[in-house]
C-alpha cells in the first residue's frame, strides 16, 4: 500500500525538532552539525533572531492579498536587489524551478518581441540542474532526472559544460539563449572554467541572444560574492535565484535587465502566492545579514579555511580523496567510493552533508559558521575517512 506522503524521496531516518545556529537537534535531542543547510537553503542557520522576528511580526499584520494589488515589500525587496547587482527589474516567484521558468519564458518573449518568434532554443549544459519542471528536466541530460518523462518540450540544446566548441556547433538560427550554472552544484560542485562564461557573454552579444545564469544553489553570498558570476567578472541578462535568498522560508526570485525584461509586459506572466507578504518580510531581512558591512568577506574568509581543510584531508587520505571543487561555502570533495556510503558514515558522525553527481560529497554550511565549526568538521569527516577507508579496504 501507498504511503499517505508520496513516496518520491530517498529519506534518512532522522526526523529533527528543532536548530539553533549551525545545529540540528532530532527527536532524541541529538546534535548534528549541519553542513547542508537545507541543501543551501538555510543560509543565515536556523531560528536566526532577525529572521524569525521578521516573520513573527509580519504574520500578525497580513498573510496574502495577491498579486492583484501593490505588495509594499516586494518594491523593498526588489529595489535591494537591483542594487546590489546586474538587474534592473525582478519577479519574485516560490521557488527554483519558477525562477528557471520565469528566466524560459523572458528569453522566448524577448525574440517574439523582437520580431523573431522562430528563435526559441536555449544551449545549456550536462550536469546541469535547473529543477524538476518539465522544462527543468527538459534543459539537462541527466537521464535519472528525465526517464518516464518523455516526450519532453524540444526546446534545449545539451553541451558539454565548458567546452565552447561544442557551444559554436550548437548555435543554429533557431538559438536565443544560453542557461547555464556558474557553479554547478548537484552535478558535481564544478565551477565555469575560466574564461568560459566571459566568452557565451561575447557570443551572446554577438548573435543578440540572451545569458541566463541558474544561481540558485550558488547565488546569494554562498560562493563569497552576492552572485558568483561576479568572481569573472561578467554580466548576465538574466538570473534565476531561490534558496539561500529567503533563509529558509519559501522565495524565488528571476532578476533581468531592461533589455531582457522589455517584453515583459502586464499578462505576460503571473503567481498567485509570488511575493505574497510573509515572504517579502522574511526575505528583505534576510538581505539585511546579506548586504551588512563585512559579512561576504567574511563568507569567502571562512569558504578559503573550509577549502584549505579539506586539502588537508586529501593530504592525509589521499586514497579516499581527490580533490576539492568549487567557491566559498560551496565545496565539493571528490571520493574514491560511493558517496552514499559517506553521506551516511557522516551522519553517524552527527554531521550532516550532500551528494553530487560523480560520487562527490558536497558541502553547504549556513553562511554563519565559524572556524571552531569547521575544526568540528574536519573531526567528524577524519572519522568517516577512516571508517570509509576500512569498509571499501583502501590503502
Amino acid at each position: 500500500m501507498i504511503s499517505p506522503v508520496m513516496p518520491v524521496y530517498r529519506r534518512s531516518p532522522l526526523a529533527f525538532e528543532r536548530g539553533e545556529g549551525v545545529y540540528l537537534y532530532d527527536d532524541k535531542g541529538e546534535e548534528y552539525l549541519d553542513f547542508v543547510a537545507g541543501i543551501a537553503v538555510s543560509a543565515f542557520g536556523h531560528a536566526h533572531p532577525h529572521l524569525v522576528n521578521a516573520l513573527k511580526a509580519q504574520s500578525e499584520k497580513l498573510w496574502h492579498t495577491s498579486n492583484l494589488f501593490r505588495i509594499p515589500g516586494q518594491e523593498v525587496l526588489a529595489q535591494k536587489l537591483v542594487d546590489a547587482s546586474f538587474a534592473d527589474t525582478v519577479f519574485f516567484t516560490n521557488s527554483g524551478a519558477e525562477s528557471i521558468e520565469c528566466a524560459v519564458k523572458m528569453a522566448r518573449r524577448y525574440h517574439h518581441g523582437e520580431g523573431n518568434p522562430d528563435r526559441y532554443r536555449i544551449i545549456t549544459f550536462r550536469q546541469a540542474f535547473h529543477g524538476r519542471t518539465m522544462t527543468g528536466i527538459s534543459a539537462t541530460n541527466q537521464e535519472k532526472l528525465r526517464d518516464g518523462f518523455g516526450p519532453l518540450p524540444d526546446w534545449f540544446d545539451v553541451v558539454p559544460f565548458g567546452d565552447l566548441d561544442a557551444v559554436e556547433e550548437a548555435l543554429c538560427s533557431e538559438s536565443a539563449a544560453f542557461m547555464v550554472e556558474p557553479v554547478q552544484g548537484e552535478g558535481g560542485v564544478s565551477a565555469a572554467p575560466q574564461g568560459f562564461l566571459q566568452a557565451l557573454r561575447e557570443i551572446a552579444d554577438a548573435k543578440d541572444m540572451l545569458l541566463i545564469f541558474d544561481e540558485i544553489q550558488c547565488g546569494m553570498g554562498r560562493t563569497g560574492k552576492f552572485f558568483a558570476h561576479e568572481h569573472d567578472g561578467v554580466l548576465p541578462d538574466i538570473v534565476a535565484s531561490a534558496k539561500g535568498i529567503g533563509g529558509g522560508f519559501p522565495l524565488g526570485a528571476c532578476l533581468a535587465n531592461e533589455r531582457a525584461a522589455k517584453h515583459m509586459t502586464a499578462g505576460a506572466h503571473g503567481s498567485t502566492y509570488g511575493g505574497n507578504p510573509l515572504a517579502m518580510a522574511v526575505g528583505n531581512a534576510a538581505m539585511d545579514i546579506l548586504l551588512a558591512d563585512g559579512f561576504l568577506d567574511r563568507v569567502a574568509a571562512m569558504g578559503e579555511k573550509l577549502e584549505a581543510m579539506l586539502k588537508e584531508l586529501i593530504t592525509e587520505f589521499p586514497q579516499a580523496f581527490e580533490e576539492v571543487r568549487g567557491r566559498g561555502l560551496m565545496r565539493g570533495l571528490k571520493l574514491n567510493f560511493p558517496v552514499a556510503d559517506m553521506v551516511a558514515v557522516c551522519r553517524d558522525q552527527k554531521l550532516l552533508t550532500a551528494p553530487a553527481a560523480g560520487d562527490v560529497l558536497r558541502l553547504l554550511p549556513p553562511l554563519i559558521i565559524e572556524e571552531t565549526h569547521i575544526a568540528q568538521a574536519k573531526e567528524k569527516l577524519r572519522a568517516a575517512a577512516k571508517a570509509m577507508m576500512t569498509q571499501h579496504q583502501l590503502g
